[in-house]
């Protein structure tokens, strides 16, 4: 990339690759959430407690760029950091835990 005079390198993140939860059911969400405390692999409860399609994959969304999500989801990612386990987050499809891992 060729920066012109006076034109600055964004230091925010503008892609993430992450790993969720999705259930539309708030006390899925909660079990799940327990079961993390208490050490349980995230990819086992994503293929546990997770609706969505990813759930097979443990719950692995690949690699997406910012402004492809749908809001609440985007911002919890990308405010989060590496390594953490942000939520239960709100979305119109349900609730997702989303744990972040890597951010670029």
């Amino acid at each position: 990339m060729v920066l012109y005079a006076g034109a600055k390198k964004s230091t925010k993140p503008q892609y993430a690759t992450v790993q969720h939860i999705l259930s539309r059911n708030p006390d899925r969400i909660a079990e799940a959430q327990k079961q993390l405390e208490k050490g349980a692999k995230f990819e086992m409860l994503a293929r546990k407690y997770s609706n969505c399609p990813s759930a097979k994959k443990g719950g692995d969304l690949g690699e997406f760029k910012r402004g492809v999500m749908v809001k609440p989801f985007e911002n919890a990612v990308f405010n989060g950091k590496i390594g953490e386990i942000v939520g239960p987050i709100k979305t119109k499809f349900g609730y997702h835990l989303i744990k972040i891992n890597f951010l670029r």
